[in-house]
């Protein structure tokens, strides 16, 4: 999915930057809010194991490529704000040091890889959450679903700025049945990773989980009377 230099035109880029640096703005602010003696250290982790999931790349048609994207997984793990932040440090790594999307075309590919996935994901899990049992388990399969549909959610943002900007003379039509097609199979294996490594997580240390936090019980205090 990462869109190389050239793909969308000039003008339409820079509106991709200012997104993302406004989106990265909100971030770091919230990410204040997130981050503790439990969250940072993770931090780091589903950062490194973002980059590792989306260095498997595969062609997909039209001079695109597919591979997984982990903004619904980081988000489960350490906060929407604080994901959205470990896959721009991704997404921005990938581009400088591995020509893995292009330089001008960095801020479309945060909006979309990176605010896109976790704001959808993390929203769908959100959501779920409030209907399904109120226990640590419960994340898993709203992770599931959110990571399935922030995929092709992903996919279907890129496809609205090619049609605003493109420039390789593709149709439309196809770009959007070659896009979205592919990446809803993309995102069924990353919901699978997904609710696989938020499962093995919530199993042994569910405390970890910035998505279980709300059911986390307040640690009672209670005093007993000695006899006389």
């Amino acid at each position: 999915m990462h869109v190389p230099d050239g793909f969308i035109d000039a003008p339409l880029s820079v509106v991709g930057g200012v997104i993302a640096t406004v989106g990265v703005g909100v971030c770091l602010r919230g990410a204040r809010r997130e981050l503790d003696e439990k969250t940072a250290p993770l931090a780091g982790l589903v950062a490194a194991f973002v980059f590792a999931l989306q260095m498997l790349n595969f062609p997909v048609a039209l001079g695109t490529s597919g591979h997984l994207l982990g903004g619904t997984l980081a988000a489960v793990l350490v906060g929407p704000y604080t994901g959205a932040l470990c896959v721009t440090v991704v997404l921005t790594v990938q581009a400088l040091f591995f020509a893995d999307g292009g330089t001008t075309a960095l801020g479309i590919n945060i909006t979309t890889m990176a605010i896109v996935t976790t704001v959808v994901g993390y929203g769908i899990v959100v959501l779920l959450r409030a209907l399904l049992p109120a226990r640590p388990a419960s994340v898993v399969p709203a992770a599931f679903v959110g990571a399935l549909i922030s995929v092709p959610a992903s996919a279907l943002a890129f496809v609205g700025f090619y049609a605003l900007g493109g420039t390789t003379g593709l149709s439309l039509g196809g770009v959007l049945v070659a896009m979205v097609g592919v990446h809803v199979l993309v995102g069924i294996g990353e919901a699978v990773i997904t609710a696989l490594t938020v499962g093995s997580v919530v199993t042994v240390r569910p405390d970890l989980v910035y998505a279980t936090r709300s059911y986390e019980q307040p640690l009672e205090i209670r005093h007993t009377e000695q006899a006389a």
